[in-house]
């Protein structure tokens, strides 16, 4: 059990700490940006008009990621299904539509490639420090259990995370079923397990799921985008453990 302090706020009787991965431990900006605007040309050279509403729709303006957007915050599937529904407005049927999404999604990201996005300063760092605390970690992201996996080996982070889960058939953020399952693959309570991430979502599901907190991180500066936090941080080593105790 520990005892976190963020700021002005603690946390009592702490057993472990899910973590969000993209724009919370990973600085997947320029991944996220290159994956819409490439799957948005992609999808336009198929039906000429929906490429511009689509890039809004993802969350892109011009060069900016809205990290609040639907690229950023959505599950795959839900980015699929999203971008088939405007695909859908050009009178096509539904699963031609679906595929017409899919298809354009897959492709962009072998164009991309799959070099690793860069961990944000402090993710590493705070990693070993809260393991070293004797605290249960994981991460709990929209992405696939695919990508979660490929994050934590390309990393090197596998030494840290006791949990690497995704999003894929079932239910995704901000349903609680999910900080649910995590918390009991991981072995522990709901109450005794805190949630760092950088969107609603994550403070919604975390919340619903009766949590022992929410974290809120940042790095752009928008409270906004994190409504719902108990507290809400810049930095990752604004997380500090105040003390140890034996359960």
């Amino acid at each position: 059990m520990a005892t976190i302090k963020c700021r002005n706020i603690t946390f009592d009787n702490i057993q472990a700490i899910l973590f969000d991965k993209n724009g919370t431990l990973e600085d997947s900006e320029t991944y996220l940006r290159s994956l819409a605007q490439k799957a948005a040309r992609l999808i336009d050279a198929q039906i000429p008009g929906t490429g511009e509403p689509l890039l809004m729709a993802f969350g892109i303006n011009g060069n900016l990621l809205d990290p609040a957007g639907l690229i950023s915050v959505a599950s795959r599937r839900e980015t699929e299904v999203a971008a088939a529904a405007y695909i859908a407005e050009t009178g096509k049927g539904w699963f031609e539509c679906l595929k017409i999404a899919r298809q354009a999604l897959d492709e962009a990201e072998k164009y991309i490639g799959k070099t690793p996005s860069p961990l944000f300063v402090g993710s590493l760092d705070l990693l070993k420090y809260l393991q070293d605390g004797g605290l249960k970690l994981g991460i709990l992201s929209a992405a696939t259990t695919e990508e979660v996996h490929n994050f934590v080996a390309n990393h090197q982070l596998s030494d840290y995370i006791q949990l690497e889960m995704g999003v894929d058939d079932g239910p995704s953020k901000p349903d609680p079923m999910l900080f649910l399952q995590a918390c009991q693959a991981l072995g522990v309570e709901p109450g005794a397990t805190l949630m760092v991430g950088d969107s609603v979502g994550d403070m919604q599901m975390a919340r619903d799921a009766k949590a022992a907190g929410c974290i809120g991180i940042t790095w752009v500066g928008k409270s906004d985008n994190v409504r719902g936090a108990d507290v809400v941080i810049n930095q990752l080593d604004e997380i500090q453990i105040l003390e140890m105790s034996i359960a």
